[in-house]
């Protein structure tokens, strides 16, 4: 497809989305805008954007796409200056903001103009961020939610996913409301709820310092989602108020009933309560993109001695095999360690897999 895309907020995500569509449409010119412009002069160094943009005002009117990949309170308030802005007749403008209900209500007057707005959610991320770790494959195979409301022409929608189909990712479309049950339920209460344990936890290791050594194993991969950015939570606890509170209650019901089976030794209810969440989570797809980007971590029995580690990442580095994370379990006692290292695909797990069992007798296990 030929035309101008404009990106506002030239980070992972707005610097991956600018690649994935250099990719499948090089004759598209995407112009960048930033807070930062030294963002700016990265992703134009780097070939991430054509062009690096002024503001909004300026470059707004010439976007055929028109993509904000900013926070969610700082969409709404952008979405809101643009209805007095002499847009193109049939530009698409879409988001990327992790809820929709607030942000569909400030796009209300831009709609009401003409203007087409569809609500978008790519649902992957990575551990680094900002421009200079975006990637064209970063939402490959991904979920990416559309919300567009009911008058949004189904020609229009076909044209977003178009433009974006070098992100080679799984689109779905879904209401906002609809979008905001969902994502609150398997992602935004999951955060929530990682986060109070882990603040429970730093409590309780206060008394109990031995515990902050045993909590690296199972319960900080449990909890993994703590580790996300504050800022970024605030915003989207805050945007998906309604739904966070009514889950949130449903979560405080169910601890006081376990809390019941406790105290009255209730072995039945208690076993149901395990049983049924064991079934029910084993039924679930396994690897196949979700609320929550998946990782595929890779359990490596290695010796303990000096060096071990850079022995195996040698391995890794020479096949080119790429790695997100990597850290050594601490709760064996035996001369044997397990070294945990995490991949962002199935595929390079699989290879990491081959290569170490291949060049070492370290043996390789995963769920």
């Amino acid at each position: 497809m030929k035309g101008t895309v404009v990106i506002v907020g030239l980070g992972l995500i707005g610097g991956s989305i600018a690649l994935a569509i250099k990719a499948k449409h090089p004759e598209a010119h995407i112009i960048g805008i930033d807070v930062s412009y030294h963002s700016l002069e990265v992703g134009k160094s780097l070939g991430v954007i054509d062009e690096i943009g002024e503001s909004i005002l300026i470059d707004g009117p010439k976007a055929d796409l028109l993509i904000f990949c900013c926070p969610v309170k700082e969409t709404e308030q952008l979405l809101t200056r643009l209805p007095g802005l002499r847009l193109k007749k049939d530009v698409i403008v879409t988001d990327t903001g992790s809820t929709k209900g607030t942000i569909m209500e400030a796009s209300t007057a831009l709609r009401e103009s003409g203007i087409t707005f569809i609500g978008g959610h790519p649902m992957a991320g990575s551990h680094k961020s900002g421009v200079r770790a975006a990637k064209e494959l970063l939402f490959e195979n991904a979920y990416y939610l559309l919300t567009p409301t009911k008058d949004v022409a189904d020609a229009k929608v076909a044209d977003l996913k178009q433009w974006l189909s070098g992100t080679n990712a799984k689109f779905l479309v879904l209401s906002p409301n609809e979008h905001d049950e969902i994502t609150g339920m398997l992602s935004h209460l999951p955060h929530i709820v990682a986060a109070a344990l882990v603040n429970q936890t730093q409590s309780f290791t206060e008394e109990h310092p031995a515990a902050f050594r045993l909590a690296a194993g199972g319960f900080r991969d449990i909890t993994r989602v703590a580790s996300s950015d504050p800022r970024m939570w605030t915003d989207i606890s805050i945007s998906n108020q309604k739904t966070l509170t009514k889950q949130l209650t449903i979560w405080r019901d169910s601890m006081n009933q376990a809390l019941e089976m406790l105290e009255s030794e209730d072995a039945n209810s208690i076993y149901a309560f395990f049983d049924g969440a064991k079934e029910f989570r084993d039924s679930l797809p396994v690897h196949q993109g979700g609320a929550i980007p998946s990782f595929y971590d890779l359990f490596v029995d290695v010796p303990d001695y000096p060096g071990v580690i850079s022995e195996v990442t040698r391995y890794l580095g020479e096949e080119e095999i790429s790695l997100t994370n990597i850290k050594i379990l601490e709760t064996r006692e035996d001369i044997f360690g397990v070294l945990q290292i995490t991949f962002q695909t199935d595929e390079d797990r699989d290879r990491a897999k081959r290569c170490i069992e291949t060049r070492s007798n370290y043996t390789c296990h995963y769920e």
